[in-house]
């Protein structure tokens, strides 16, 4: 009896040191993942609080709370289950379809450029386009809409990075890795947005508290500090956050190009990035990374400035069309 016994609790033992080599492996994955999927993530952060911009500060938490759970599921529900399936099914499908994704943040972002130096310009292509969210009935569920859809890309960017850096192993362990790295980047990512769009309201409550103790005066100065400073922020994000979709997008179809095109491409990139950082060997890295950025940038720009006749003169057409189509069938249903 004891012999048995003493044989169970060593099975006990081996299983669980199984499962803490596990959960180690998962973990050692799931943080060289998220590192490589950096780029995308300062993206996303930057991206989003812009989407929050203009409402009631009642409602920026609760914005922020959907565009969230917009982007869990996004990851959990159709990204994780179609790159598992895309990677066993249909390996070579992934490339092309990130750089569709790719051209569409190219557009995203040269239409924000756009707006900015040519406002006028920016509404009557916006006019032309009509609204993108189906069944949107307020500005606040079209800018959550818009959201959700500008964060599919980069969570697909994300998780095909993040499949990218796994080994060939057990399709279990890439999809609890998958899940892993997408619940922890999106709660990272929506808990630093929510800090900053709350900042000024802190920022507030710092500059109004009327002690006059030192520490409260140090309060307010903080405080009215917080308040200037926050439009300031939200500018920079704003710049950062539309560099960064073209600057993805950008490398997202350059890659692409890489494996689709002739060797070429990726030859002269690298050939011009190691010839930058071999005249400041000091900050090496630090420039190959600015110059190799600086290309999927300018390829960004251009991607981004062609896709825009071809979503107004196309794809817009037809979307409105669809959109007048079908009501029309469901009514004579």
């Amino acid at each position: 009896m004891s012999v048995g016994l003493i044989g169970l609790l060593d099975d006990i033992a081996a299983i669980a040191k199984v499962a803490a080599a596990s959960l180690d492996d998962v973990a050692s994955q799931a943080a060289k993942a998220g590192a490589k999927a950096a780029g995308v993530v300062i993206d996303d952060t930057a991206v989003t609080p812009g989407y929050v911009i203009g409402f009631d500060a009642g409602r920026e938490l609760p914005i922020v709370g959907r565009i969230a759970a917009g982007s869990l599921r996004n990851k959990l529900l159709i990204l994780l289950p179609a790159a598992l399936a895309l990677s066993y099914f249909l390996p070579w499908a992934i490339t092309p379809l990130l750089m569709f994704g790719g051209a569409y943040l190219c557009y995203e972002g040269v239409e924000k450029v756009l707006e900015a130096i040519m406002p006028h310009q920016a509404h009557q292509h916006e006019a032309q386009l009509g609204t993108v969210a189906l069944n949107a009935r307020t500005v606040e569920d079209e800018k959550i809409a818009s959201a959700i859809k500008t964060d599919f890309i980069l969570s697909a960017e994300i998780m095909a990075i993040t499949l990218a850096t796994l080994p060939a192993g057990s399709l279990w362990m890439q999809a609890v890795v998958l899940a892993v790295v997408g619940i922890g980047i999106t709660v990272a990512v929506y808990g630093v947005v929510a800090l900053i769009v709350k900042a000024d309201d802190f920022g507030l409550a710092l500059a109004r508290n009327d002690g006059a103790s030192a520490i409260s005066g140090i309060g307010r100065a903080l405080g009215r500090a917080i308040v200037r400073g926050m439009p300031v922020l939200l500018t920079i994000l704003s710049v950062v956050g539309t560099a960064a979709m073209i600057w993805v997008g950008g490398g997202i179809i350059l890659h692409g190009l890489e494996v689709y095109g002739p060797p070429a491409i990726g030859h002269a990139v690298h050939a011009a990035a190691d010839a930058v950082a071999h005249a400041l060997p000091q900050v090496a890295g630090v420039l190959k990374w600015v110059v190799e950025a600086a290309i999927s940038g300018v390829l960004g720009l251009l991607v981004g400035a062609a896709a825009i006749p071809v979503i107004q003169y196309a794809v817009a057409p037809a979307w409105k069309l669809m959109k007048n189509v079908l009501p029309g069938r469901r009514q004579s249903a």
